[in-house]
């Protein structure tokens, strides 16, 4: 199924990340007319100016936190993904404001430049750390999807359809832990786990992207989209990264970092009350009702009985074998199998 149309012109902030390269390689194999990439780091671009290789893909530097950059790269765009964000949970615990601005301020930013210069599609990124929030990275991302779903409510004749997806841990994405473990294993450390019970979703850079194709098939005016996933202990995930590279599974536990909760949720109880089932995918509808709370204290909403939370808890749990080969379908895995030894990499 093609992603968008031909010869559309599509803006990725934060372009120059793990999911903004898979992203525009996918759109080049559609035949898109134009990819613009918006982001501060130069050296990053030029970069990935070498390794695309390609004159439909554009560079603009500049940051979603300043209107004037954002609106120069939205001009005469299609449709726009919003990746650019503060992401560590550590330096976000540090430095909110930063967060703040670049997570929300930004956020605001692309949605006013796509409506002003007539996008017809915004999907911005988020993240599992968005629901129930006790970090500061998860709080800024869960007020860009109250930014996301405020515009649809207070623009219901827009042209402009923006909605978000919601994801869990996107396995070798540019921070993640596993090129970490990967590293140190290389350097002949022990992993180093904050907490080997703690438990995470897995998701492949390719299922975040087809997350979100499925956002801008699919999405109505202020939508989360949630994909379903797996999960693992981090303990686990660690044992199954030594044991595909055939080292002795001892880890070196440091302890929580700032800001980390045991489990992560995906989709809360009271999100599920009301979310549509695709299969793979839920839709989380935007709530529409306006300001006349009145109608509700009066006409309250019964028959809906408490549900569980989607968490990385009780979602369906992979053991190590099945994480070793999840991890053998991923490119960067392999490769670095095949540095390591060309017959692990089979």
């Amino acid at each position: 199924m093609t992603l968008l149309p031909a010869g559309s012109r599509v803006l990725i902030t934060g372009g120059t990340g793990s999911f903004g390269q898979t992203m525009v390689r996918r759109l080049l194999a559609h035949e898109v007319g134009e990819v613009r990439i918006l982001s501060r780091d130069e050296a990053k671009q030029d970069l990935m100016r070498h390794v695309i290789g390609d004159d439909r893909v554009r560079y603009h530097v500049g940051d979603v936190r300043d209107l004037d950059s954002v609106s120069r790269a939205s001009r005469g765009v299609d449709y726009v993904f919003h990746a650019a964000a503060l992401k560590q949970v550590p330096s976000c615990e540090f430095f909110p404001i930063e967060a703040m601005r670049t997570n929300i301020v930004g956020s605001a930013n692309v949605i006013e430049s796509a409506e002003r210069h007539g996008a017809s599609s915004v999907v911005l990124l988020s993240t599992d750390k968005a629901v129930y929030p006790v970090n500061a990275m998860g709080m800024t991302k869960a007020l860009m999807e109250k930014v996301a779903q405020a515009h649809a409510r207070n623009n219901p004749h827009s042209a402009t359809t923006v909605s978000c997806v919601r994801y869990g841990n996107v396995m070798y994405s540019r921070g993640s832990v596993i090129p970490l473990f990967i590293e140190q294993i290389k350097a002949g450390r022990a992993p180093t786990v904050t907490d080997p019970g703690m438990t995470r979703f897995l998701m492949s850079l390719n299922e975040s992207v087809d997350l979100v194709e499925h956002a801008f098939q699919n999405a109505r005016p202020g939508d989360i989209f949630i994909r379903k996933a797996a999960a693992c202990t981090i303990g686990d995930l660690a044992e199954a990264v030594c044991q595909l590279f055939d080292v002795p599974a001892k880890l070196d536990v440091i302890g929580v970092r700032h800001g980390e909760k045991p489990d992560e949720t995906l989709a809360s109880r009271e999100e599920l009350m009301q979310a549509e089932d695709f299969g793979d995918f839920l839709r989380v509808p935007l709530d529409a009702r306006d300001l006349n709370y009145a109608l509700y204290v009066s006409e309250g909403e019964l028959g809906r009985g408490p549900i569980e939370d989607f968490n990385s808890a009780n979602a369906p749990r992979l053991g190590v074998p099945e994480i070793v080969e999840l991890l053998k379908t991923l490119p960067e895995v392999r490769a670095e199998l095949a540095l390591r030894d060309p017959v692990l990499a089979c």
